[in-house]
């Protein structure tokens, strides 16, 4: 927001007005924490500026007054002290800030010092004293004071930025080394690095992105954001298939694309944050139909005021332009018969209209009779109506083929059918079900390039593009990660490869739901206002652990906290598969165990995000506690393994043993403490422990599994296989075959369904 010029007095970071007060800091403020921090600091020089010019004051009006100047110099005071401290970290701008802090330092002791009624002259016959005898002044420094706080202010949100541009930094170097590792073991080394990297990369632009005051650059955020998000674990998965198959080119395709797709996205972050694009580009600016119609129907509707302001030739362009884009709905395949000569018999009946209002404009212009005038209103409504059926029948064409398409895509026919083409290794089946998966990515494209145009506001513009983008990248990417699985049937990388990709497809469609019922709100008035996020997506009934509750929203802490716990839980079940994975032996019961617990952890972070199986917060607890009691079980497992370790073996063992024990046990008892206050905090305490017993569970893993190689090479435990080593536990695949009790217990992974937000939002 840019602050006003010269002596009219708006700060530019509120509607409040300063009559004799000018402000300009030629700085422009673009989030809501410098423009917050700003605005107790006008409130308080507003009292000072706006007072009544009198003569006299009664000395409790005197006395509020001073108190008003001492407050505002406390409290420059105490944010020079923090911006004194914060130079002296940034030594890059430490000079600047410096001048700045001092510079709202002096401002802030004349402002106290000028509104100090000890100083005046109290003399009076009666009683009365004369105050501001130098108005001119206080305004100066109220000026100084505010436009050095703002650079303050400023100088600071650029060390934010510097954070994010270095974070970025740090995870495309540790990308770049991922790219050509050739070794599993140095790939799990590096991709635990980029998984910390990431956690750190996520808040500081989660951060960044519930900041920024202006709403398009917020949804281009959140839409890198939600790429890279889904992109760690394509990128894990691609990469593991990759070193697993070397010599395969789908998967290096497949891998080289998510690679690529992950550096577009984190360089559009560092465009957003930094204001800047490559090459001195400009934005693009806004392509649809409801833009060109807004646009048109605001220039016709100004001829009330002024009738000389347009010509007729931009009238012209700017329907010409319009109805260039309704191309998209009537050269569609996919736009039934009815909608398409509707669409063209409103197009053909704005283009007489406008001719029509042209003409009686024109005539306006040269005789201002009262008839004219009143045919001219005539002619501007008649037209204004016609836009408005015009905008109804695009909404409902776009809308009707949305909802259609996503109702006959929820199967997910497709997508199965790819699966069991790659098991069976069936190149036949391969190239009939990837030829039918783009013909659906095209149907997808083009409904999602619809939906832009009638989306009504620039972020759901931007949401339509990212979901279009989306689609046309991700189905490439399963085609690719088919044909890998249909080459090697028998690799279980490879199938749960295509299965994370075919997951990222599946939170799309679900993604585009959402983004349907959000267009169909600004439609019809609802202005797009973002539905609550709620701690529970539906209430608990009959539960002895849990009281029955309404659904709270959240508050921007809160739902921070719940967003960085799920992202973190997240990456360490990437890290608990990746020592997994080391394990040559799958049949062991150590690595049964540690993957249902990653399992469950997973399912735990779908419930942050308001996917997956776990649909309450009842759900949640439960889940919680049947992992509580899987990690108790591996650790009597890993108690019974000690016992065939030598003693300093044994001894390292029993100490991680130890450390698991605790919080598992801790766990449980978080669970199944009945509630007492906020539901919140419940929720906040058993996934924060979840985490804690995942992570210590990261560190355990790559210790049991350096005792084993070292007790089978000594031949200590080769003839007495303990009960750690009985036979794999068998997960059940069909989903139709899964009874409820197996999917919560084991936590089995659901294909991702993307409910409340189209973003994982964090907010400081």
């Amino acid at each position: 927001m840019a602050t006003s010029p010269g002596g009219g007095g708006d700060l530019g970071v509120s509607s409040l007005n300063f009559p004799g007060f000018g402000f300009d800091s030629g700085l422009e403020i673009k989030t809501r924490s410098v423009e917050q921090t700003l605005l107790p600091l006008v409130s308080q020089i507003t009292t000072l500026i706006n007072h009544k010019d009198k003569t006299k004051w009664s000395d409790k009006t005197l006395q509020a007054i001073q108190r008003v100047g001492q407050a505002v110099n406390l409290a420059v005071g105490r944010f020079v002290t923090v911006g004194e401290a914060i130079a002296n970290e940034n030594w890059d701008l430490k000079e600047e800030i410096n001048i700045a802090c001092l510079e709202a330092k002096q401002a802030g002791e004349t402002i106290a010092e000028l509104t100090d009624v000890t100083s005046l002259n109290n003399a009076e016959s009666d009683g009365q004293i004369t105050i501001f005898t130098d108005k001119t002044g206080v305004i100066k420094a109220a000026r100084l004071l505010l436009s050095s706080v703002t650079k303050v202010l400023l100088l600071a949100d650029q060390i934010v930025i510097k954070q994010i541009i270095t974070s970025r930094n740090k995870v495309l170097a540790t990308m770049e080394q991922l790219e050509s590792v050739r070794s599993f073991q140095e790939f799990v080394q590096i991709f635990s690095q980029f998984g910390n990297e990431m956690v750190e990369f996520a808040h500081l632009t989660g951060d960044r992105q519930n900041d920024l005051k202006d709403e398009k650059k917020k949804a281009e955020m959140a839409a890198a954001r939600a790429v890279l998000e889904k992109c760690t674990m394509m990128l894990l998965t691609a990469s593991k298939t990759c070193l697993r198959h070397p010599n395969c080119e789908s998967a290096r395709k497949n891998k080289g694309g998510v690679f690529h797709r992950m550096k577009l996205a984190l360089e559009q972050v560092i465009e957003i944050v930094t204001d800047c694009r490559p090459n001195g580009e400009n934005e693009i600016s806004s392509i649809s139909i409801y833009a060109g119609i807004k646009e048109l129907k605001m220039t016709i509707e100004a001829f009330r005021e002024n009738l000389y302001f347009q010509s007729k030739e931009n009238l012209s362009t700017m329907l010409k332009l319009i109805l260039e884009h309704t191309e998209d709905f009537t050269d569609s395949a996919y736009t039934s018969h009815e909608h398409r000569e509707r669409i063209l018999e409103l197009s053909n009946q704005i283009k007489i209209e406008l001719q029509h209002l042209v003409s009686v404009w024109m005539q306006a212009q040269s005789k201002k009779t009262k008839n004219i005038m009143e045919d001219l209103e005539l002619a501007i409504l008649k037209i204004s109506h016609s836009m408005h059926e015009f905008k109804r029948e695009l909404h409902n064409a776009a809308t009707l083929l949305a909802t259609d398409l996503l109702k006959h895509r929820a199967d997910h026919a497709i997508l199965k059918a790819l699966k069991i083409t790659g098991v069976e290794g069936n190149l036949e089946g391969l190239a009939e079900y990837t030829c039918k998966l783009s013909e659906q990515k095209e149907q997808l494209t083009e409904t999602c390039r619809l939906l832009r145009h009638i989306s009504g506001t620039e972020p759901l513009e931007i949401t339509c593009m990212h979901a279009e983008e989306t689609f046309q990248v991700t189905g490439q990417q399963i085609i690719s990660a088919a044909e890998t699985l249909t080459l090697h049937p028998s690799s279980k990388i490879a199938k749960e490869n295509l299965d994370v990709f075919c997951e990222a497809w599946e939170s799309q469609i679900s993604d585009m739901s959402t983004l349907l019922r959000e267009i169909n709100d600004v439609f019809e008035g609802k202005r797009g206002e973002k539905r609550a996020y709620l701690s529970l997506p539906k209430p608990v009934k009959n539960n002895a652990n849990l009281k029955p509750f309404k659904p709270t929203k959240l508050d921007s802490e809160e739902q921070a906290k719940i967003a960085k716990l799920g992202l973190k839980l997240r990456l360490l079940t990437s890290d608990v598969d990746c020592e997994i994975e080391k394990w040559k032996n799958q049949e062991n019961e150590i690595v049964r165990h540690g993957q249902n617990m990653s399992s469950m952890a997973y399912s735990i972070y779908l419930f942050t995000r308001g996917e997956g199986l776990l649909k309450s917060t009842q759900d949640l607890i439960y889940q919680v506690e049947v992992f509580a009691t899987e990690g108790l079980k591996l650790a009597s497992v890993l108690q019974g393994f000690s016992k065939q370790l030598k003693d300093d073996d044994k001894l390292l063992l029993l100490l991680e043993i130890n450390k698991l024990m605790p919080l598992c046990q801790q766990l449980q008892l978080t669970a199944k403490t009945p509630i007492q206050n906020k539901i919140y905090t419940k929720v906040d305490k058993c996934i924060l422990k979840t985490r804690f017993v995942l992570a210590t569970l990261a560190q355990l893993l790559p210790v049991c599994y350096k005792l084993m190689h070292k007790c089978k090479s000594e031949n200590d435990c080769i003839n007495s296989l303990p009960p750690w080593m009985e036979s794999r536990w068998q997960t059940v695949t069909t989903k139709d075959s899964m009874d409820e009790k197996t999917v919560e217990a084991f936590g089995v992974r659901s294909l991702e369904h993307n409910i409340a937000n189209l973003t994982f939002l964090e907010s400081k």
